[in-house]
């Protein structure tokens, strides 16, 4: 079944390209269907590739997808064309003012992990939306910063400094087979990483409401989740293009940053050579286990219900 977009979204030009099933809203609307609403806050500068790869991911389920794209009115990126921004995304304030509620919210990382969480300038109004989801959103989950950030907010565990960036592509191993949101998974699967800075495994176990699903020894833990699975956590960018890392790399190096080479990425280490894409069906399969079981499976039919849930 198709994700429902705006007719005029760039990234639907991109996925009908690759056979991803997207549908304009107006041809939706004909449909005698109850979607799924997923509302996806993005806090990546490139907007257009995160909604791509983001738009991909959840496209390959056979449920129905109302997307709602978000973005930040107390912070104006930099990089977005205010015209793509204006005509596809709402605010927070949108979506409170109409008091709608969603069966999923998925948020993106931010290039603002090098700094206190406190010092990011749409901190509050973060923190506001983590709050209104409790009530306001079935399930949530969270990638790479926004999984930091929400460790944070909901379980007072901040993260700490690397010693150097962590990036590359890394082996994870699977730890509790009963979880429905691994369903599927291989004993070892791959994920890409990008980030300086973690959330100690050690914290993570402490706190009896969450579960490790899998982690790498090289990475650390990478799929968290809340004993009600209405909480994820993705310390990895399983949803990068097989490029995505090298364009990060070139991006440090002409900023003179001195970042290595991703590990595990380059064939034999060479950046003249096409990086295989080695974690795409993996980071599907949990997009799919979670729109299934964390979402459609459990949300109820009338979102007025979370309120009672929360």
């Amino acid at each position: 079944m198709p994700v429902r977009i705006d007719k005029n979204l760039p990234a639907g030009k991109f996925l009908e390209r690759e056979n991803i099933f997207v549908m304009d809203k107006d041809r939706a609307e004909v449909q005698d269907i109850r979607p799924l609403k997923i509302a996806v806050l993005n806090l990546m500068p490139n907007k257009i590739a995160t909604e791509t790869q983001l738009i991909r991911l959840i496209g390959n389920t056979p449920l129905q997808i109302d997307l709602c794209l978000l973005t930040t009115k107390t912070y104006t990126p930099k990089n977005a064309p205010e015209e793509h921004l204006r005509s596809f995304y709402r605010t927070f304030d949108d979506i409170r003012r109409t008091g709608e509620k969603f069966d999923g919210l998925i948020i993106t990382g931010a290039p603002v992990e090098k700094m206190d969480f406190l010092a990011v300038a749409y901190w509050p109004e973060l923190e506001e939306i983590l709050r209104w989801a409790v009530k306001n959103v079935y399930s949530s989950l969270f990638i790479c910063w926004a999984a930091q950030a929400a460790m944070y907010h909901y379980y007072g565990i901040n993260k700490r400094m690397l010693d150097k960036k962590l990036f590359g592509v890394f082996p994870h191993t699977v730890l509790d087979r009963n979880n429905p949101l691994v369903r599927g998974f291989d004993d070892t699967f791959f994920a890409p990483h990008s980030r300086y800075t973690e959330v100690e495994e050690a914290l993570i176990a402490r706190e009896p409401d969450l579960d490790i699903l899998a982690k790498s020894d090289r990475a650390g833990a990478h799929l968290v989740a809340s004993k009600s699975l209405r909480r994820v956590f993705v310390f990895g960018h399983g949803e990068y293009d097989a490029d995505t890392l090298r364009g990060e790399f070139e991006r440090d190096r002409d900023k003179g940053l001195g970042t290595a080479l991703p590990e595990n990425y380059f064939p034999g280490g060479d950046p003249a050579r096409r990086p295989p894409l080695l974690w795409r069906a993996h980071e599907s399969l949990l997009v799919c286990n979670w729109l299934n079981y964390c979402v459609y499976q459990a949300t109820p039919f009338d979102l007025n219900a979370i309120d009672e849930i929360g």
